[in-house]
């Protein structure tokens, strides 16, 4: 009795804090767009929207790819590996979750800014990372690091390793056991990474703005426009692009269920 009175108390405390949250705040933003649709539309396809825009979608391509690939070594490396200090490089994998990104952003400026530990040697060289695409790549890189690993590791230790000896027991190598036994039985932890991994790209700030410093047409992402745009009063442009990082994230997260479903369908 006591659960049937407390359970509508629940669910709609649940259901008024996500929407509340989620819910609203999206909701205001559609309706500030079409309110005025044709600024919104203006400011979203000028030159420098595009340009940011496209900019981002690079970017995320380029970190979902090189941390899906990394966070699946990472993993293999603390589940299955047998060396000392794997206790080290799991804690270290939590570090960009614990760590601010705009405290990212100056510990890289440190690193490769003028004076830095690495800016003389790159100097000879002729590279130039801060205020360039470069450090934008590297700040959304670390800042995207844990999200494969962590959901690569937790499949990686409720699978066991039963079906990799079985493979080993009937003549299989290393490399036939890893790309027909253990990848696919990650798909779908590489699949949820890897939709984490670009949705938390999508919507960097801190980082990429202390290290890129938001330059027009060179280091100006999706995210630092918006910040541009509300500066100079251009609402509309910001809210627009918003509500199209919004949209992409949403439809990440859909395509990601769909895959769900599917794949629990026989």
């Amino acid at each position: 009795m006591l659960e049937q009175r407390v359970r509508p108390l629940v669910v709609g405390a649940v259901l008024a804090y996500l929407g509340a949250l989620l819910v609203v705040p999206l909701m205001s933003l559609l309706s500030v767009v079409l309110g005025a649709p044709e600024r919104a539309l203006e400011g979203l396809t000028s030159a420098e929207a595009m340009d940011a825009l496209t900019r981002t979608l690079v970017v995320t391509a380029v970190v979902v790819v090189a941390n899906v690939a990394m966070g699946i070594a990472a993993a293999l490396l603390v589940v299955r590996d047998p060396m000392r200090g794997r206790g080290v490089l799991d804690a270290l994998l939590d570090l960009p979750l614990a760590v601010s990104p705009v405290m990212t952003g100056l510990s890289l400026l440190l690193l490769f800014g003028r004076g830095g530990w690495l800016s003389a040697p790159l100097e000879t060289l002729g590279v130039v990372v801060p205020f360039q695409m470069p450090a934008v790549l590297l700040a959304t890189l670390f800042v995207t690091l844990p999200f494969t690993a962590r959901e690569v590791i937790l499949v990686l230790r409720e699978l066991g390793t039963s079906q990799e000896e079985a493979a080993a027991t009937l003549g299989a190598n290393a490399w036939q056991t890893f790309w027909q036994i253990t990848l696919p039985n990650l798909s779908s932890a590489v699949a949820l990474g890897a939709t984490l991994t670009a949705a938390r790209a999508l919507g960097e700030f801190g980082a990429v703005l202390v290290v890129g410093g938001a330059i027009r047409g060179r280091t100006q992402t999706a995210t630092t426009f918006i910040h541009t745009a509300m500066e100079e009063r251009n609402e509309e442009a910001a809210y627009a692009m918003s509500l199209v990082l919004a949209g992409l994230a949403i439809l990440l997260l859909a395509a990601l269920t769909r895959l769900g479903r599917s794949r629990r369908t026989p």
